[in-house]
């Protein structure tokens, strides 16, 4: 009896340890993926720095109670100096904190012309259409549709920098509910990353990061009057994808 009950035993440990091992390969896999979009990223120049993620379906995994912007801001008060192309660097972070998500910090190399979805495609396939090269593009499932773009700079005299009103900071989300331009002191979430909700909504790339960053103004016509047109049903909905005013 006791041959036939270790017998048993031991063909339920091996297939214990199959499924084990079919789990950690497949969770191998999903972070292998993971990283190398972020190294891609990284290789392309957009620096980058730990973000929050979501817990627990709707929740933050930062400690803040009620936190306004749950998986959506970096995980560091310093993330502009923290934001980096290292990719040693990226590797560790990455590797450490399997479940992070990660920010671009704008305004360094890239700026990014965030827009309503629907708009964004409307305006991407006319862009495309006419031969305009329009660079990496990533979708959020928050209904956004973000455009990264060469940056305006950062010269070192300040009064030549040109001030735009559709610049957007964080602080400042929810005043965009058309475009926003990101640039100095913003950042966006970088494919891949996780958003709250049950339902496993995403940011992920529609154009890699391959692709040459376009000079902004190339763009914006393009975007503008799209979103001119879609405008209206966006600023119609409750609670934008950054609810930073409470």
């Amino acid at each position: 009896m006791s041959a036939t009950f270790g017998g048993r035993s031991g063909r339920q440990s091996k297939l214990s340890q199959w499924l084990l091992g079919r789990r950690t390969k497949e969770a191998a896999a999903d972070d292998g993926g993971r990283e190398t979009l972020l190294l891609a990223a990284a290789a392309a120049g957009l620096p980058l720095a730990p973000a929050a993620h979501p817990a627990d379906g709707y929740r933050c995994s930062c400690d803040r109670v009620g936190c306004p912007t749950p998986a959506r801001h970096p995980v560091s008060f310093a993330w502009q100096t923290q934001s980096t192309t290292d990719r040693a660097q990226v590797e560790r972070w990455a590797r450490h904190q399997p479940q992070a998500n990660f920010i671009t910090a704008t305004g360094m190399v890239h700026d990014v012309l965030d827009v309503p979805l629907a708009a964004g495609r409307e305006a991407m396939e006319r862009l495309l259409g006419s031969g305009v090269e329009v660079g990496p593009v990533a979708e959020s499932d928050d209904g956004r549709m973000l455009f990264f773009t060469l940056t305006r700079g950062t010269p070192e005299d300040e009064d030549e920098w040109w001030p735009c009103e559709l610049d957007c900071h964080p602080e400042t989300m929810d005043e965009h509910p058309g475009l926003r331009w990101h640039c100095r002191g913003s950042y966006v979430l970088v494919p891949p990353a996780r958003l709250p909700g049950v339902d496993d909504r995403q940011v992920r790339w529609v154009r890699g990061p391959e692709h040459p960053l376009p000079d902004p103004l190339s763009l914006l016509e393009a975007l503008t009057d799209a979103c001119a047109r879609h405008v209206g049903a966006e600023a119609g909905r409750h609670g934008t994808a950054w609810p930073l005013h409470h």
